[in-house]
């Protein structure tokens, strides 16, 4: 039976489906452990835009010439970082259709592997019982990569309805930048975050580590700031330039 299932006629099939068991056993693994492998993997994906109208955020309304950062100075306008335009490029586009960005990837690609294996199978099955040998893998293979990709747009999107909204509404932590938040404990300075916490589109909250972007700078609880910059798990902030922005 082994020597069926991995025969040449089926063998790309199987290993979808063993795939798929091996990243189902990973992510139960890695529960159990604390840790996310979807998270991990949809940290290192493009920015996709889930929305169908992408409008940006926040729009930065600064007077370049004449603003200035919290110490009185002039702001360096280069350090701020708008949001990146959504939606940019052919994979973004093709991502959001396929769901990335309202449901984990992971969660797709063991959708897409199943849907490959079975169809694959089935193609395969139909082949043999109206022909007295299996299709060649190159051509068994198209119906079952069609099948795969139908399938992940049709289970993502109903999946997008019933996942958790923190899910399904999840902001990309890139949309961060360009926003402002609040200092709520502790004293950001160069070597030291502190805890900001931040509204994002839908009203979410959340709580970021900060440091000022400008080496000289401090901002204690209940300065406004302007997320600038992401480095790692960390945010860079200015002061907030404009009043203005508090309310976007």
């Amino acid at each position: 039976m082994i020597e069926s299932f991995f025969s040449d006629a089926t063998a790309p099939f199987a290993i979808a489906l063993c795939l798929m068991a091996l990243i189902a056993l990973l992510e139960v693994i890695g529960a159990l452990m604390g840790l996310a492998p979807s998270d991990m993997i949809d940290s290192m994906l493009p920015e996709v835009d889930v929305d169908a109208d992408m409008d940006i955020d926040v729009e930065l309304d600064i007077d370049v010439d004449g603003a200035l950062d919290g110490a009185g100075s002039p702001l360096d306008t280069d350090a701020v970082s708008a949001p990146d335009a959504p939606g940019a490029g052919p994979l973004s586009s093709i991502l959001g259709w396929l769901c990335v960005g309202r449901v984990p990837v992971l969660v797709l690609l063991m959708i897409f592997l199943t849907a490959f294996g079975l169809s694959g199978f089935f193609v395969q099955g139909v082949a043999q019982s109206i022909l007295p040998f299996a299709l060649p893998v190159i051509i068994a293979v198209v119906p079952a990569i069609f099948t795969g990709v139908f399938a992940t747009r049709w289970a993502g999107l109903a999946l997008a309805k019933v996942m958790p909204k923190e899910q399904t509404e999840a902001v990309s932590q890139k949309r961060f930048i360009g926003r402002i938040a609040t200092i709520v404990r502790g004293e950001a300075r160069a070597d030291l975050p502190a805890e900001a916490k931040l509204t994002d589109r839908y009203g979410q909250t959340h709580y970021l580590l900060v440091v000022p972007d400008l080496a000289d700078a401090v901002f204690t609880a209940g300065e406004e700031v302007l997320v600038v910059k992401q480095v790692g798990g960390r945010y860079r902030v200015i002061a907030n330039p404009n009043p203005h922005l508090s309310d976007a």
